[in-house]
């Protein structure tokens, strides 16, 4: 067999391994990424479904920060690394920070808004269906309606803890708008805040089977000078029995009130 037969018949071959791997998968109801196999529901949209969780420690603080008593160092998840404060809104946030144990509502057990639900150092499961797509967290038995029904945000103001979510898919991304915010909420522990004007968009978008790309936009005329980014990465939870316990806060405020 001469060489360029040779280079023919490989060829052929790899195309041939290459048209059995995608028929495979494409009959299993998956598709490839650059991190693997993307499992897809009957309707052909990524399957979201399982328990996931993002291993950051910027619930405490969402810029980097280095380590300090009782708060691990991180890089951050802020695109940039700094947020756009106005300066009347960034005295705002530094007389927070100095006062982040008693008026951060999740040190009283409040829900914490979004995006903040979803970077808690708490695991979540996401149950997905064509109309809509809940994310179910331990902490405080949140629970978040994402409505993918085509269906707009009713008509305003209204403050709601975590808002009111549509979401819409853009290929494999499931893209989430987010509006109608309480002003209670923080970003974190260490002050960073937002007023009711907030209007957050969300990107969850699958990258193989056990990961997902999180990008959230923040804008917020009334805090925040122009509209600004996060980036993190939600990862499946995969332990044998895997399921979501019991984080209920209220009951722990009771015990130290009613001892």
């Amino acid at each position: 067999m001469t060489a360029t037969l040779r280079r023919r018949v490989t060829g052929a071959g790899l195309a041939l391994a290459a048209a059995v791997v995608f028929s495979t998968t494409a009959a299993s109801g998956q598709s490839p990424s650059a991190s693997g196999v993307v499992k897809r529901t009957a309707d052909g949209r990524p399957d979201l479904a399982g328990i996931w969780q993002a291993l950051t420690p910027s619930a405490f603080d969402i810029e980097p920060h280095h380590a300090s008593e009782g708060v691990p160092a991180s890089q951050g998840i802020v695109v940039g690394g700094t947020i756009p404060y106005q300066p009347d809104a960034l005295t705002v946030r530094k007389e927070n920070f100095q006062q982040r144990a008693t008026r951060d509502t999740e040190a009283n057990c409040y829900l914490p808004g979004v995006p903040r639900l979803m970077y808690m150092p708490f695991p979540f499961q996401i149950v997905q269906t064509p109309e809509l797509v809940l994310t179910i967290h331990e902490y405080a038995r949140a629970i978040r309606h994402i409505h993918t029904d085509g269906t707009r945000h009713p008509h305003g103001p209204i403050e709601w803890w975590l808002g009111d979510s549509r979401g819409r898919w853009e290929g494999d991304t499931l893209v989430v708008d987010t509006v109608h915010f309480t002003n209670q909420t923080w970003l974190d522990r260490s002050g960073n805040f937002h007023s009711e004007a907030l209007h957050v968009v969300e990107r969850f978008t699958p990258d193989g089977p056990d990961h997902i790309n999180y990008h959230a936009t923040l804008d917020d005329p009334k805090v925040f000078t122009r509209p600004w980014d996060i980036e993190t990465v939600l990862y499946r939870r995969k332990e044998k029995n895997v399921q979501l316990l019991e984080f209920n806060c209220y009951g722990f405020q009771h015990e130290a009130l009613y001892p």
